[in-house]
């Protein structure tokens, strides 16, 4: 069985098993644990869960979003990820009247946002949530991320509101940094957004590989000038935990920048850390949840990442040329799994 698999379905069982009743903001219900921790060596696979079909491509399209900067759910809609909806229908619901002349559901919402711009410039945005706080926080210069009192002279010509810019600068100039941190909560935001993030912070820890480990990556490619010297790990934190829909495309997400911050620095992926809050299955979710803990987990795939020179090149450098990177594509390798398990999402 593979590892993070187990380790998802044994966190299943721990709810079911120890989780305590408690309301949401929903008021769907849930059941709930607090404090828990995954952890996965990437050198064992892509984390991908194989107990139930995951839908990639949608992940994948999310993260894009995160690391272009963008908060608005059309270019999501655009590119046929829906993860969103939800959020954007109800604050809209919330702070509109609506158009008298139609009858108002979240279908015709989102087909507003495919083909009206101006309806979607102003309905779409979702205000300063992860890609805002990633790409461009706002916050006094000198202090917006709260890496350095004082910027030193490598930081002098990159936007240290950035700070997937400055978290690759660092991992490139300074490794062993204890600083090599992103945060989304920000409380001067926070009436702001349209929802609190949930998933609020990550970061970084490198080390130098051993000779062994040098040895048997000279010998994976033998054509390879640039042989990585150092590892790196990621460990994220997260407040509010959506067991069933939510934790399994985090999981996902979170390797897959793993990934790619690994590549932009010519580092080797290690290992993958999740610190997890208030973890909880919706009353909806336990009998899906009971499913798929009786599926027998199959081996991970790995991940191809084609069409990507030009991304992690413009990943590093500033947020105008990035998100102007179009046709990336990180493709499955080997991904076997049980079938989709549908639940309903609560907003």
């Amino acid at each position: 069985m593979n590892s993070i698999d187990k380790q998802y379905l044994d966190l299943l069982q721990d709810i079911l098993n120890n989780g305590v009743k408690k309301e949401d903001r929903t008021g769907t219900g849930t059941i709930s644990v607090f404090g828990r921790q995954i952890r996965h060596k990437m050198s064992e696979g892509f984390p991908l869960l194989t107990t139930k079909k995951m839908a990639w491509k949608t992940m994948v399209t999310e993260l894009l979003w995160f690391l272009r900067g963008d908060t608005n759910i059309k270019y999501l809609v655009d590119n046929n990820c829906h993860i969103w909806d939800g959020d954007a229908f109800k604050n809209f619901m919330e702070n509109s009247e609506g158009d008298p002349d139609l009858i108002w559901n979240q279908e015709q919402f989102i087909n507003m946002i495919k083909t009206d711009n101006n309806f979607a410039k102003k309905w779409g945005d979702l205000g300063p949530i992860y890609g805002k706080q990633w790409r461009s926080w706002s916050g006094k210069k000198d202090k917006a991320i709260g890496f350095h009192k004082a910027l030193p002279t490598h930081h002098k010509k990159i936007n240290v509101n950035d700070q997937i810019a400055m978290l690759i600068n660092d991992l490139k100039t300074n490794p062993d940094s204890r600083r090599l941190m992103v945060n989304a909560w920000n409380v001067g935001e926070m009436d702001k957004m349209v929802l609190p993030p949930c998933h609020y912070g990550f970061q970084l820890y490198t080390r130098e590989l051993t000779e062994y480990e040098r040895f048997h990556l000279t010998l994976d490619d033998v054509n390879n000038t640039n042989i990585p010297t150092r590892a790196i790990s990621l460990m994220w934190n997260q407040r509010s935990v959506d067991t069933f829909l939510g934790l399994p495309f985090n999981i996902a997400s979170y390797g897959l920048l793993l990934e790619i911050i690994a590549k932009t620095v010519n580092m080797v992926p290690d290992e993958l850390i999740a610190n997890l809050g208030d973890v909880h299955l919706y009353s909806n979710h336990v009998e899906q949840a009971k499913e798929q803990i009786s599926r027998d987990p199959y081996k991970l795939p790995h991940v191809i990442h084609l069409k990507t020179n030009d991304f992690y090149k413009a990943l590093s450098n500033d947020l105008s040329q990035f998100t102007h990177i179009e046709n990336v594509d990180f493709v499955l390798h080997n991904y076997e799994s049980h079938p989709s398990i549908k639940a309903p999402l609560s907003n």
